[in-house]
């Protein structure tokens, strides 16, 4: 098992920055990426980004050149949300992938309002 738990998320304005936290445990040492991924209301989740555990990133078109996604060691990614949108608003939620499963964690609230 693999648990997740994001942090970070919360009210910004347009054009401001957030970071958002996913700190993993349990069998963490088998997983192959993590990811973030966006749910607004009304919407279906999305990609955001992705991260192998070789460092491969991968975006969604509308957040390249905004958003970073980053890891500091197999526990915990990173998610370095800059020039935000209020069409950024949604809950975010961090995904680990290990062969065969997948694990998501609660997700973070973010609004983009001012």
């Amino acid at each position: 098992q693999v648990q997740l738990v994001e942090s970070g998320g919360g009210l910004v304005q347009p054009g401001g920055s957030l970071r958002l936290s996913c700190a993993a445990s349990g069998s963490i040492a088998s997983i192959n990426s993590m990811g973030w991924y966006r749910q607004a209301p009304g919407k279906q989740r999305e990609l955001v980004a992705t991260i192998t555990s070789g460092g491969s990133t991968n975006y969604e078109d509308s957040v390249k050149g905004r958003f970073t996604i980053s890891r500091d060691n197999a526990k915990t990614v990173y998610l370095q949300m800059n020039r935000l949108k209020p069409e950024d608003t949604a809950v975010y939620y961090c995904k680990a992938v290990r062969p065969g499963l997948a694990y998501w964690g609660q997700g973070t609230q973010v609004t983009v309002s001012s």
